[in-house]
């Protein structure tokens, strides 16, 4: 199994910490979203993936070829220390949401892991349409399957010795 990534890079344990949080969101290609949220305070793990299609068994060159699958990022996170609404802040940050891309890989998306993560979703796409007056064109949908990225992306920007954010 391959190893998680943790703050900064750096294996982490969580014990004591509470349970760890799930968010998952895809803007574009996945390595440097990758890289900023892995940077933030309060991330416990960062990887990188497929998600959104129905293709059991999904490869960079399936998603490539358009199999429905996304690039997305699954981010685990102590609440205590930053919430899924930081989080959702930086992703609306990082690129633009009210733009779609031409193909399900690169894709705007936000797979919510509860109730509370649809909540906090609907509410920032209403404050960044109020503030900006664009339509946000962003997925959300419940989390479905996932599927780990092979492992030459994970953590592709340290390994390339780029810095992505």
């Amino acid at each position: 199994m391959p190893a998680e990534h943790g703050i900064r890079g750096q294996a982490t344990s969580t014990s004591g910490a509470g349970q760890p949080e799930t968010a998952t969101f895809a803007l574009g290609c996945f390595w440097c979203p990758e890289s900023k949220f892995s940077k933030l305070e309060g991330v416990v793990n960062t990887r990188v993936g497929y998600t959104g299609g129905s293709n059991l068994s999904p490869t960079y060159n399936t998603v490539c070829s358009n199999d429905g699958h996304t690039e997305a990022v699954k981010i685990e996170f102590d609440p205590h220390l930053i919430s899924y609404e930081r989080l959702l802040k930086e992703f609306f940050n990082e690129h633009d949401p009210s733009r779609q891309a031409g193909k399900a890989q690169y894709k705007s998306a936000v797979w919510t892991h509860s109730d509370a993560q649809a909540t906090a979703v609907a509410q920032q796409i209403k404050q960044y349409e109020d503030r900006t007056g664009k339509k946000v064109a962003t997925d959300v949908a419940p989390a479905g399957s996932w599927h780990d990225a092979e492992e030459y992306h994970q953590k592709y920007y340290e390994k390339a010795g780029r810095r992505g954010g």
